[in-house]
């Protein structure tokens, strides 16, 4: 089947669903501008000074760096938070969230990515789950509560010569101990998980009501990869409980479990806007 015909396929099976589950990964973000850390040649390319550190993404991503070198840690993640405060969603975030909202069960979205460009795209907070949690909320390093706090009053500042975040560093509002970004990172004992779990749970209640008032549910996978797998099984389990149809949008690892599925290898904006294109008839 040509390109062509899966767009449309993919078109006719959200034309005629009532509700729409949309799984975004790391990819979702890259037609907005944001990095593709994608092997350590893809993050050393987005962070040459950690590559003269020859840390691999997986080493930084680690809060042990918050209490051996802070300066350091906040400059993996301030400018990180930085660049995507600055960065502005793809049109593609827009057509999708025109389609969720125009269905009657509505849509919600579940990404492992921390950026928050859903929220930024105009999605309703209501409506998503972040299941490895936010850069733009903080929590203590130790932790000595399970506060969590809204970030986007606090400006970090990173001297990108050095590598390193400026005094004063986000300090715990409660304690005054070092603060970090209220993220999963690996080896992390100490993620404070009630913000992303009271998310989950909204999700739980929101596939209920799509099941009991037997809305037709498209899944709608974008940008999810197989190294750490987390949303495509996400996406491929609800299909399956839901016997909903996935749409897996990926220009590498496009593979779907079955011929009921469609495949699109492509990036996220181009394939929504062919599909966009193909719902208004064009």
């Amino acid at each position: 089947m040509s390109l062509g015909a899966d767009l449309r396929r993919a078109a006719e099976i959200i034309d005629s669903a009532g509700a729409l589950f949309i799984c975004a990964g790391a990819g979702m973000g890259v037609d907005s501008g944001l990095p593709d850390f994608r092997g350590n040649e893809g993050f050393w390319q987005a962070y040459p000074p950690i590559a003269r550190l020859g840390k691999s993404f997986v080493e930084m991503a680690n809060p042990v760096w918050f209490q051996q070198n802070p300066k350091l840690a906040w400059a993996f993640y301030g400018h990180r938070l930085n660049l995507y405060r600055r960065t502005t969603p793809h049109e593609g975030f827009r057509q999708l969230l025109q389609i969720g909202e125009n269905k009657p069960g509505k849509y919600f979205v579940f990404t492992s990515n921390v950026d928050g460009q859903f929220q930024k795209g105009g999605y309703r907070t209501t409506h998503i789950e972040e299941c490895h949690g936010s850069i733009h909320h903080f929590q203590c390093v130790r932790p000595c509560s399970d506060t969590i706090w809204d970030a986007r009053d606090l400006d970090v500042i990173v001297n990108e010569d050095r590598f390193e975040a400026r005094e004063p560093l986000p300090r715990c509002v409660n304690c005054g101990n070092m603060a970090r970004p209220n993220i999963l990172m690996f080896g992390d004992w100490a993620w404070i998980a009630a913000r992303t779990l009271s998310q989950r749970e909204r999700l739980a209640r929101w596939l209920e009501i799509v099941y009991s008032t037997d809305f037709p549910l498209a899944v709608v996978e974008i940008g999810a990869g197989e190294a750490v797998p987390t949303v495509r099984n996400q996406a491929e389990y609800v299909a399956r409980r839901l016997e909903a149809r996935l749409i897996r949008i990926n220009p590498r690892e496009y593979q779907v479990p079955d011929k009921t599925h469609v495949s699109l290898p492509l990036g996220g904006a181009e394939a929504l806007d062919g599909i966009s294109r193909r719902l208004r008839g064009e």
